[in-house]
């Protein structure tokens, strides 16, 4: 099986376990921005660097369960969805009906979008990125957004020796990972800014990273305070976080 057609595989039985869920409770499939937006540090900030979005066309890239393009569209955003699984596509569709938003879903390869030059004003991922091949992906993120245009990803950085360490032998709840995904590194960043010179990247969970392990707490706010206070002091420790966010402007 190739890569793709793996990956594809992979995303397909992930959404084919929640499938059975949303049947008996449809009702799940409705949510707030809330829920999405802080489900992980990263998530709000990222989102906040698309900026303004009323009447802007945006691309959900890699969409998975849809949630992103539902936020997006409340937004004001003109959202055009896309994934490579066909089973998470059948969900994404049944959240944005559920939530009462228009989007377009186009069952896709990121590595070759579907969409004619400078299609988009905006683009977002999450965790998406890493599952590709960044010299093909990375060109076709050029041409299809337009000029002044944002890309925003959250993606697994992979340049902290520990953090590597405990991925491959540590398990915690919701450890899914594909063959073929290897979280992104200062390559693939000196790559990036050779085709968005003024890439920006930003560190999340440097400390709070222990969230993936440890049971809620009243610590997980003392540890984020003191990951932001840190990373703000001293930028260089951002390599050694759990996640990055690109932005990307053409």
């Amino acid at each position: 099986m190739g890569r793709l057609a793996s990956e594809a595989a992979f995303h397909d039985r992930q959404a084919e376990e929640r499938a059975a869920t949303f049947l008996r409770q449809p009702e799940q499939l409705q949510f707030e921005d809330d829920a999405y937006l802080n489900h992980e540090t990263w998530i709000r900030p990222a989102t906040d660097q698309l900026g303004h979005m009323q009447g802007l066309r945006a691309l959900d890239f890699g969409c998975g369960h849809g949630m992103a393009a539902v936020v997006l569209a409340r937004r004001g955003a003109k959202v055009t969805a896309f994934d490579l699984s066909w089973g998470y596509l059948s969900e994404a569709r049944k959240r944005a009906r559920a939530n009462s938003v228009d989007v377009h879903f186009v069952q896709a390869n990121g590595e070759r979008l579907p969409f004619a030059d400078a299609s988009f004003d905006r683009i977002w991922g999450n965790a998406i990125l890493h599952h590709l091949n960044l010299q093909t992906t990375a060109s076709e993120l050029f041409r299809v957004l337009t000029p002044g245009g944002i890309a925003v990803f959250a993606e697994p950085w992979g340049e902290n020796p520990f953090l590597n360490w405990a991925r491959n032998r540590i398990g915690y709840a919701g450890k899914q990972r594909t063959p073929d995904e290897r979280p992104i590194g200062h390559h693939d960043i000196q790559f990036l800014r050779t085709v968005f010179p003024h890439l920006q990247v930003h560190g999340y969970q440097l400390f709070s990273m222990v969230r993936r392990v440890l049971r809620p707490g009243g610590w997980q706010k003392r540890l984020d305070w003191w990951d932001e206070m840190l990373l703000s002091r001293i930028p260089r420790l951002q390599q050694y976080c759990r996640y990055v966010v690109l932005t990307l402007r053409r």
